[in-house]
């Protein structure tokens, strides 16, 4: 079993983060605030910045593995929870 990259504890975790374990989905809409939208846009934007990072890091000779470390440590530098990182057991931030 590999281990997960660490995420400080001032950074807010996801249910599954300890466990792997996904809750079930709600079965209807849920309706956001203003505020959750723009929440949602901030991490829609982390996540834009993660996959142009990860991809600028592709180059021949260079692993996953190194590209995943460097783009987890982004994700944690802007305040976020890299969402892949033990979603139902994946090993990797991205």
């Amino acid at each position: 079993m590999q281990h997960l990259r660490k995420v400080p504890s001032h950074i807010i975790k996801p249910t599954y983060a300890a466990s792997g374990l996904v809750a079930e989905s709600p079965q209807m809409v849920i309706l956001q605030s203003k505020l959750d939208v723009d929440e949602l846009r901030k991490a829609g934007q982390i996540a834009r910045q993660a996959l142009e990072l990860a991809l600028s890091l592709v180059e021949v000779g260079r692993t996953t593995d190194e590209i995943d470390k460097v783009v987890h440590s982004a994700i944690i530098d802007a305040g976020a929870y890299p969402a892949p990182l033990n979603y139902r057991g994946f090993p990797k931030s991205m």
